[in-house]
Formats: structure tokens, C-alpha cells, sequence
């Protein structure tokens, strides 16, 4: 593979780990598949305060884009987001949250309850070259057929990735008349089976590993960038995986094939993903929010069916996060995150986006 000038990591990027991780975030699908410890519902004082929140911060700002963590005062529930995202930041790396409210309220309000929630996370970041801060999970296919859309707009199914920020969450509104499961793995058990079965493999995804940065290209980059799949940084490990934008990059002529070793260590672990003893599932219903930490979970989701009523169609909303309290990074990263300063990295942008809270998919 030939390589772009400036696109070898830097001399600094910390070295490989020599063996497996171990901790609460290298997990087991099939153990956790039978127990709620990864669940936490909300009690009704919780839930009432999410909604006076809401209500006091439509009072006192007109945009949400602009509301911030002071403007929702929730003294109950505020304390168990904090322990909640640091279950996700340096626990098993996800959570699953029940009974918020969106019964009863109108999107809008939907949504700002969702902003407000996402301000005891992290920083909202822009989810596409639009500026969205907030996404819109659903199938708008019939509607805007565009083969540049990102498959979360569409019913197919997604493969194993990480998104491209911290911590992404979802929050659930409508569910599809069949199918679409959530199915997360921890990338750090990947991490230590593949040590135990093919530890030259796992060093192969220690390296360089080109990526397409497709149609979202900042400012003074190239199409393509360099960033390895494991990283393990400050006693932690760190992982970026999205095969689709690894295999993209070799239409670049300066990339050129992938490494035969390095197709094998990515084989390998998709194939560990996809292993029903490490994956687990989960299936939404209105009021779940699903809140993970990219640099320890891959997340796919299976196609399914939808109701024929467009007010039916299955819908979820997304954020995606930066928290102030999240994770060394190598600087490689910043490649794709634009930085490493925490609180203040990951999503997307380039020449010309401006931040929105859009109130639809389109």
C-alpha cells in the first residue's frame, strides 16, 4: 500500500497492546442476554422532571440549539444521567433506558425533552454535512431516493461500526411492524478473543488502516485518511471501525489494495461480531433510549418491515455526543474528529456547515 504524505501516524501514537483488556466492558451477549442490570427505567418523579424541564426551557429560549444543561433543572434524574454516562464511559460501555416520556407530547416536544437529556451527556455534535444535531432514524426512501443517503435513512440492514464521535445515543418513538433489532458487541471482548485465537491478527489492526472519508472531506484534507481499527491509549482501548469506509479507500490510487493480513484481521473480526455468543440484542419500544460509547461498542441494526401509515413508520431520533468527561485519544483521530480535545471533538464537518435542530428527516 502506497501512502499519501501525511497520512502515516504520528511518531507519537502509542504502541500496541501486547494481550488482552479484560475489565467490565469486555462482556458476553449470551451472559447479559437474561439480566436487566443493563436497563434502568425511569420512576414517575424522574419523568415529571423531564417534563418540567422541558417546559421551563421553552420558556426560556426559542431554539433548541441553543438550550444548555442550566436551562433543564433536574436535580433527581440529573444525578443518574451523570452515573448512567459513566456506566457508559468506563463500565460495560452502554445503557439502556426505559419509560421516557413521549407519550402525549407533540414532536417538538419530544425533542426538546431528548435535547435535554443529551446536555447531561456531552456536547452535540453535527451528524451529517448538513449540521443536523439532532437525527431522524427512519425510512425516507420513498421519498428523497438518494444513494448518497446514509443507511439509517433508508430499512436495510447496517453492519457492525462505530459512529464518528463518542458516545451516540437513540431514543425510540415508533417501532417498525417487523424486525429492527439493535445488536451491540463489546469491540473490547472482540479485542481479547481475537489475542487468544490469532494475536498476530489483533497486532495487525494495531496499524495504519486507510479510510475514506467519502463526500465529507474538511477543510485542507485529503479523500482519504490513516487511523488503526484498535488503540490503546492511556490505559484504555480505544477502537474505530467502519468496514464500508475502509473498503471505499481503495478507489484511491494512492491506497491501493488492502494488506492480505489485514484483510484476514478484518474478516476475523467481523466474524466475532456476528458470534451469537458475543452480541446482543435488543428491541426497542417508544420511550427507550439507547445510549453507547463508540470507542468500546459496535452497533448494527437488522432490516425490517414498516407499517404502511406514515404516522406508524418506525422513528427514532439520535444525538450524537461528546462528553467532558470522555477518553484520551491519539492524536490520528483527529483526522476524523477534527480534534482530540475532549468535549469538543467528533462529528461532522466541512466547508460550509452550519449547526440545525431540524424538526424532520428531510
Amino acid at each position: 500500500m502506497s501512502v499519501q504524505a501525511g497520512n502515516r501516524l504520528s511518531p507519537n501514537h502509542p504502541p500496541p497492546r501486547n494481550g488482552p483488556v479484560g475489565g467490565q466492558g469486555a462482556w458476553y451477549g449470551s451472559k447479559l442476554k437474561n439480566t436487566t442490570d443493563w436497563m434502568y427505567r425511569l420512576s414517575q418523579v424522574e419523568q415529571g422532571e423531564v417534563v418540567d424541564a422541558m417546559r421551563h426551557a421553552r420558556k426560556t429560549r426559542d431554539d433548541i440549539a441553543k438550550m444548555t444543561k442550566a436551562d433543564f433543572p433536574m436535580p433527581t434524574f440529573g444525578k443518574q444521567l451523570d452515573a448512567l454516562r459513566r456506566e457508559a464511559l468506563h463500565g460495560r460501555g452502554f445503557v439502556l433506558l426505559r419509560d421516557f416520556p413521549v407519550e402525549g407530547f407533540t414532536f417538538e416536544e419530544i425533542a426538546t425533552m431528548y435535547w435535554g437529556f443529551g446536555t447531561y451527556i456531552g456536547s452535540a455534535r453535527s451528524q451529517n454535512a448538513r449540521g443536523h444535531l439532532l437525527g431522524h432514524v427512519t425510512d425516507i426512501t420513498d421519498q428523497y431516493d438518494d444513494p448518497s443517503n446514509r443507511g439509517y435513512l433508508s430499512n436495510r440492514h447496517l453492519l457492525y461500526h462505530s459512529d464518528s464521535v463518542d458516545m451516540v445515543s437513540l431514543l425510540c418513538l415508533h417501532q417498525a411492524k417487523s424486525g429492527g433489532l439493535s445488536t451491540i458487541v463489546s469491540s473490547h471482548t472482540i479485542h481479547d478473543e481475537m489475542w487468544k485465537r490469532r494475536p498476530d491478527l489483533a497486532e495487525v489492526l494495531y496499524g495504519p488502516v486507510p479510510r475514506s472519508r467519502r463526500k465529507e472531506i474538511p477543510e485542507g484534507k485529503g479523500p482519504w485518511y490513516e487511523l488503526p481499527v484498535f488503540n490503546y491509549c492511556d490505559g484504555r482501548l480505544v477502537i474505530s471501525f467502519l468496514r464500508q469506509f475502509i473498503d471505499d479507500a481503495q478507489v484511491h490510487p494512492d491506497v491501493g489494495p488492502l494488506d492480505p493480513m489485514l484483510v484476514e484481521a478484518l474478516d476475523l473480526l467481523t466474524e466475532l461480531a456476528n458470534d451469537p455468543e458475543l452480541f446482543l440484542s435488543m428491541d426497542f419500544e417508544p420511550g427507550d433510549i439507547q445510549l453507547i460509547h463508540n470507542h468500546q461498542i459496535l452497533h448494527n441494526r437488522t432490516a425490517y418491515e414498516d407499517w404502511p401509515e406514515r404516522d406508524r413508520k418506525r422513528y427514532l431520533l439520535r444525538l450524537w455526543l461528546s462528553p467532558s468527561d470522555g477518553l484520551s485519544l491519539p492524536d490520528a483521530f483527529a483526522e476524523r474528529y477534527g480534534s482530540v480535545a475532549i468535549g469538543d471533538r467528533g462529528g461532522v464537518v466541512i466547508p460550509g456547515t452550519e449547526t440545525q435542530v431540524p424538526l424532520t428527516a428531510l
